[in-house]
């Protein structure tokens, strides 16, 4: 009996069966794949649960430096086209994606991204993906995945694109949001700030360079915070070849690749730190906007998580002046004190919301506020945002922006100035706030910002400014200077 159980099998053709492998698991892939589906079903930000995932898998023995900077290329690179490999996944499928299980989708978009965004020659991207799904999906599923994959691999990413977008000449935006991997509504919003600050370079070039600028991984940018370290300090901490001068701000040192922030004692010590350089000009504007009269006390309206409001209070000791870093949160409140710790000068942070202030009005010579916004102007740090926003979105913040706009001009004393910021270009989120706001006042009137950001070209014609990422290298910030009149 026992002979014939193990004997051939009829259906094999007289050889024995294949005994069953259990799938082997690939440490980086399946960080990746943990970290798409904390993004997609806790709404986490991959910024912020990568690093955690990383850390715990480079306690078990063979995960090394390779590993996690592969993880970390899968993760944003899959995030940031989701949407051009959603459209090719969907053109190899008899279903509609809806009705594709979220766990498979999401190993069939790492194999996409394996297999039409990086090198990783075919075959391996194919094989290494089914057995990650054998490990996360089970046999059943991986066969499905199998079959896709195979599908994909028969043409590069160019010859899917021209099969997938639809033809410009049809639908330029639906064309440009295949190609690009934005959503249509975030295509159009682009597009048409862009025609309203860059007119002369608002074209097909242009805005295709702008989404394609979204696409690509950011530099890492320090901040030598002034009076506690220099750009120059900065720079000779690291080997030469790891870091370069920022373009446009003087506290700003780029890192090049393989860079670590961590390796710079300053940043360690609290005295630097890492912040876009887009963020440092806007801090930087308002400290230098001309006030009449006092300079003593500054506020920061909407401090969280910190960084702006450590630079102001930074430049703030060098005056003698004090800064006021104010949040509505309580635990972006504690994020703000952290980055405050060890100013040289005096400095308070307090949690209070802007909308009620916690001060008498008039009491500030200088305000920012750099208000809660859709984001769509760091889409290239947090790429998830672009599928997680909606267009209602934007015109949901929209009474929060101008009330703590009107909040912040209450707060100025006359002949004092105030900063209207926020990450995004959405025009419903910047100039028509801004405008709708001075309309209903006399009491107000615009600065123009742009000598304030000196050398740095394409702002525009004034007098607020708008920073873009494939012009300044910068995050899409927006900044509005205004002084108080009476």
């Amino acid at each position: 009996m026992s002979s014939q159980a193990s004997g051939p099998s009829p259906k094999s053709g007289g050889k024995p069966p294949r005994p069953h492998r259990r799938p082997k698991k690939d440490p980086a892939r399946m960080v990746a794949f943990t970290a798409l589906r904390a993004v997609d079903e806790r709404d986490a930000y991959a910024n912020l649960i990568l690093p955690s995932l990383l850390r715990k898998a480079e306690k078990n023995e063979g995960f090394e430096r390779r590993d996690a900077a592969f993880a970390t290329e899968l993760v944003y690179g899959t995030l940031r086209m989701r949407g051009t490999y959603d459209a090719i996944i969907g053109a190899c499928i008899d279903r509609p994606l809806s009705k594709v299980d979220p766990n498979v989708l999401d190993v069939l978009s790492l194999g996409a991204h394996q297999l039409l965004g990086t090198r990783i020659p075919p075959h391996a991207a194919v094989s290494a993906t089914v057995e990650l799904a054998r490990v996360v999906l089970g046999d059943g599923r991986a066969k499905f995945v199998n079959a896709v994959m195979r599908k994909i691999s028969t043409q590069d990413l160019d010859t899917w694109l021209e099969q997938v977008a639809p033809p410009y000449a049809e639908d330029a935006e639906d064309h440009l949001a295949v190609l690009y991997s934005h959503p249509r509504w975030v295509v159009a919003a682009l597009w048409d700030s862009l025609g309203v600050w860059q007119p002369q370079h608002c074209g097909r070039t242009a805005v295709s360079e702008l989404l394609a600028a979204d696409n690509e991984r950011p530099a890492v940018t320090l901040v030598a915070r002034p009076g506690r370290s220099t750009a120059e300090e900065l720079r000779d901490s690291l080997p030469e070849e790891e870091s370069e001068a920022g373009r446009w701000s003087p506290y700003a040192v780029r890192l090049v690749e393989g860079g670590d922030p961590a390796a710079v004692p300053a940043v360690a010590e609290n005295r630097a730190g890492v912040q876009d350089e887009g963020s440092q000009l806007v801090a930087a504007a308002l400290a230098a906007a001309p006030v009449e009269g006092r300079d003593e006390l500054w506020l920061d309206g909407c401090a969280g998580p910190g960084g702006k409001a450590a630079l102001l209070a930074a430049l703030a000791a060098q005056r003698d002046a004090v800064l006021v870093a104010s949040e509505s949160q309580p635990h972006r409140a504690a994020l703000v004190a952290k980055a405050l710790h060890g100013n040289p000068g005096p400095y308070a942070v307090i949690t209070a919301d802007g909308l009620r202030p916690a001060w008498r009005p008039e009491s500030f010579d200088r305000v920012l506020v750099d208000v809660p916004c859709s984001g769509l102007g760091a889409l290239r740090r947090r790429p998830e945002s672009r599928w997680r926003r909606r267009p209602e979105d934007v015109a949901n913040f929209g009474p929060l922006q101008r009330g703590l706009l009107e909040s912040a001009i209450d707060a100025t004393r006359p002949g004092g100035v105030v900063g209207y910021a926020t990450c995004s270009p959405h025009l419903a989120e910047t100039r028509v706030v801004v405008q709708g706001v001075l309309r209903g006042r006399t009491d107000v009137e615009f600065i123009d910002a742009r000598p304030l950001l000196p050398g740095v070209p394409d702002l525009g014609e004034g007098p607020d400014v708008q920073l873009w990422p494939h012009l300044h290298g910068t995050d899409a910030m927006y900044l509005a200077l205004l002084r108080k009149t009476s």
